[in-house]
């Protein structure tokens, strides 16, 4: 089973018509117990870092999420949910998040270009041995909606990049059974689907 998590962020259900075209099912649930008998989990969200991670840590969900990945089980974080998988946020102040992936969130300067970046964005430096990016080519567009983008300390654990506002940032992880993209691969049409597809195959 594949549960996405229903913390108050919204988009759960175009997360889950995605999968649904697919023929892929999956499940919408806030409780923290079903973590535990998920297959694989998906992370969701839009909106602010200081609200989704109350959210979580509120339902008890950072802890099931832990015992998830600690049993080898593969998470995908998606816009949002790569944010709250890192170390910290300066959104609105400076939040701790997940801290499962070395890093922060920081905001893009608007005075170099439109924030929040909306829009297609080209990937660069797809990993050769990425799963997420599995039959897909160097150059490819997603879509995008955000105004903090994540520096990962760890440059191993990126699976892709992209440039916007003078920053070349992590837009894809992949990392110990944790995968997480900053793009919307629900919205991105036959591209996001693919993402989608091998992260269930995972």
């Amino acid at each position: 089973m594949i549960l996405v998590l229903d913390y108050g962020t919204g988009n759960l259900r175009s997360v889950q018509k995605a999968f649904d075209y697919l023929r892929i099912p999956t499940t919408i649930s806030d409780q923290a117990r079903l973590i535990a008998k998920a297959d694989k989990v998906v992370l969701p969200g839009v909106g602010a870092f200081g609200h989704g991670i109350n959210a979580i840590r509120s339902r008890g969900l950072d802890s099931a999420l832990t015992e998830h990945l600690a049993k080898e089980k593969p998470l995908l974080g998606i816009c949002l949910g790569m944010q709250l998988l890192l170390s910290e946020s300066q959104e609105m102040g400076v939040h701790q998040g997940l801290n499962l992936i070395a890093g922060k969130v920081q905001p893009f300067n608007s005075q170099i270009a439109k924030v929040p970046q909306v829009g297609w964005n080209r990937l660069r430096n797809l990993r050769r041995d990425s799963l997420l990016f599995k039959g897909l080519d160097e150059g490819i567009h997603f879509y995008f909606v955000h105004s903090y983008y994540c520096c990962v300390e760890d440059a191993s654990a990126v699976s892709a990049s992209a440039t916007y506002a003078g920053e070349n940032f992590a837009v894809a992880i992949e990392k110990n059974g944790i995968f997480a993209v900053q793009f919307h691969p629900e919205k991105s049409g036959t591209a996001g689907l693919k993402v989608l597809e091998n992260f269930a195959k995972q």
